[in-house]
C-alpha cells in the first residue's frame, strides 16, 4: 500500500482489501443510447463548423463563425473525450475495504478521499460480469436522467460512491456484508 493510502488510515484500523478499478473503456447498457446521440451531435457540429469557416464564400460574422465552436467541443468531449478522461480518472483511483471503513481515494493533483463507515452503510447495489469483475455501488441507483447527476456520460462522475470495475467483486461484497453486520 502506498503511503497516500496509509495516510487515511485511523489510528488502528486494519486494511482487509485494497483494489484498483478496471481499465479500458466501460460500456454501460445506457451507452446504446449515448453512443449515436454523440454521434449525432458531434456530426451536426462538425458539419456546422466546416460549412461556416471552410466555406467563406458566405460572408459569414465572426460571432456567427465562432457560435458553433461550443457545439464542436462538446460534441468532441461526448463522442470520444468522456471515454478517455474517465479511464484517466480510474488510473488514479484505489478503493480499500477496512475492519471499520470503505475508502475511495483519488491521487493526482487534486487528491481527494470518499470514506463510508462501514457499519452504517446505505443500500450496496452488486453488479457482476461474466468474467467476475463487476461493480458495488453504495447507494441506490439515482435516475441517470435527472439535472444533478453528470454520471450517465462516464461512471467516474457519478454522485453515489461506488467500487468500479473491480476484480473478484463477488468476494469483496461478501466481505464488505461480513464487516457491515
Amino acid at each position: 500500500m502506498s503511503d497516500s493510502l496509509t495516510g487515511q488510515l485511523l489510528p488502528h484500523e486494519r486494511v482487509l482489501w485494497e483494489g484498483k478499478p478496471g481499465t479500458g473503456i466501460i460500456l454501460r447498457p445506457v451507452e446504446a443510447f449515448l453512443i449515436p446521440f454523440s454521434l449525432l451531435w458531434g456530426g451536426f457540429a462538425l458539419f456546422w463548423n466546416v460549412s461556416v469557416w471552410a466555406i467563406d464564400g458566405n460572408g459569414a460574422d465572426l460571432p456567427f463563425k465562432l457560435f458553433g465552436l461550443p457545439f464542436l467541443v462538446a460534441g468532441l468531449y461526448i463522442t470520444v473525450g468522456r471515454f478517455w478522461l474517465d479511464m484517466r480518472i480510474r488510473g488514479n483511483l484505489a478503493y480499500l475495504v477496512t475492519d471499520r471503513r470503505i475508502l475511495i481515494c483519488k491521487r493526482g493533483r487534486s487528491s481527494t478521499s470518499k470514506s463510508i463507515d462501514i457499519k452504517r452503510l446505505p443500500a450496496l447495489e452488486f453488479d457482476e460480469r461474466s468474467d467476475g469483475t463487476g461493480t458495488i455501488r453504495f447507494g441506490a441507483s439515482g435516475n441517470w436522467f435527472n439535472g444533478g447527476n453528470f454520471g450517465i456520460w462516464q461512471p467516474t462522475f457519478d454522485q453515489t460512491p461506488q467500487f468500479i470495475r473491480i476484480a473478484d467483486v463477488r468476494a469483496v461484497y461478501e466481505l464488505i456484508q461480513k464487516q457491515a453486520a
